[in-house]
C-alpha cells in the first residue's frame, strides 16, 4: 500500500508481534498497538498512523498490489484499474473478460479470477472497505495506439512531483510499457533522484535516460 515508514524492518516486527496478518490488519493499527513494537516514540508512532491514513486515497492499482495477487505487478494493477473502474467491477468478471485488457493475458486472468473466487480474500477486501481505503479508479479509454505504444520503459529514483505508479499509469495510458528491469529492449529509463543499479546499466547499454520532464515531453 505504499505506506512510508512501514519498510521491512517495521513490517517484519508488526507481523512478528502478531500485530499484523495481512493487509487489512494495517488499518487498525492504532497508538496503543504500536507502543508494544520496540523502539517506535510518539513521534515515530503519529508519522506511521498519518501515513497509514494516507494510503487509503492511493487508489485502486495500489490495493491491487497490496492484495499480492500471483502475476499482478503494478503495470498490469494500472491497466485493470483503468479498464474496470472498481475492484468490485474486477472481482465479478470472468477470466474472458479480465484478458480483454490489453496486456493481461491467460495466466494473469486466471490468477485473478481465482484470488476473487476465495472467500477469505473477498473477507480482506471487505475490510480494506470498511476501513475506508479507497477501491476505485477513472476508467478511461484506452487508444489502439498511444504516443508511446510500442516502446518500453523502466523507472528507478524518485522523480520531483509524480510517483512510481502515476509515472506507470501515464506510460501505460499513452500505450508504453513499464517494466521491472533494464535489457536490450528497454527503450527508455526514466530516472529520478537516488536512482541505483538501474541507471548504471541503462548507461551500460547506450539507453536513453530521462528525467520527468523528458518524460512529460514525451507524453505532451
Amino acid at each position: 500500500m505504499d505506506v512510508e515508514g512501514i519498510g521491512d524492518i517495521l513490517a517484519t516486527q508488526l507481523v512478528d508481534l502478531g500485530l499484523v496478518h495481512d493487509v487489512a490488519e494495517i488499518y487498525a493499527l492504532d497508538a496503543p498497538r504500536l507502543e508494544t513494537v520496540p523502539r517506535m516514540g510518539e513521534k515515530s508512532i503519529a508519522n506511521v498512523l498519518a501515513q497509514i491514513e494516507r494510503s487509503k486515497s492511493r487508489g485502486l492499482a495500489r490495493v491491487l498490489v497490496g492484495l499480492s495477487i500471483r502475476y499482478v505487478g503494478s503495470q498490469n494493477a494500472a491497466i485493470l484499474a483503468g479498464d474496470f473502474g472498481s475492484i468490485d467491477a474486477i472481482a465479478a468478471a470472468s477470466a474472458d473478460e479480465l484478458q480483454a485488457s490489453e496486456g493481461v493475458g491467460e495466466r494473469i486472468a486466471e490468477s485473478v479470477s481465482f484470488f476473487f473466487a476465495q472467500k477469505p480474500n473477498r473477507a480482506i477486501v471487505e475490510r480494506l472497505r470498511r476501513a475506508g481505503v479507497v477501491m476505485t479508479a477513472p476508467k478511461r479509454a484506452r487508444a489502439a495506439a498511444g504516443k508511446l505504444a510500442g516502446k518500453t520503459f523502466v523507472l528507478t529514483g524518485t522523480l520531483p512531483t509524480l510517483t512510481r505508479d502515476e509515472a506507470s499509469a501515464l506510460i501505460v495510458e499513452a500505450g508504453g510499457k513499464v517494466t521491472g528491469s533494464v535489457s536490450k529492449k528497454t527503450d527508455y529509463v526514466v530516472a529520478g533522484s537516488e536512482a541505483g543499479s538501474k541507471l548504471a546499466k541503462a548507461e551500460q547499454l547506450a539507453i536513453p535516460i530521462l528525467d520527468e520532464d523528458g518524460l512529460r515531453g514525451l507524453l505532451a
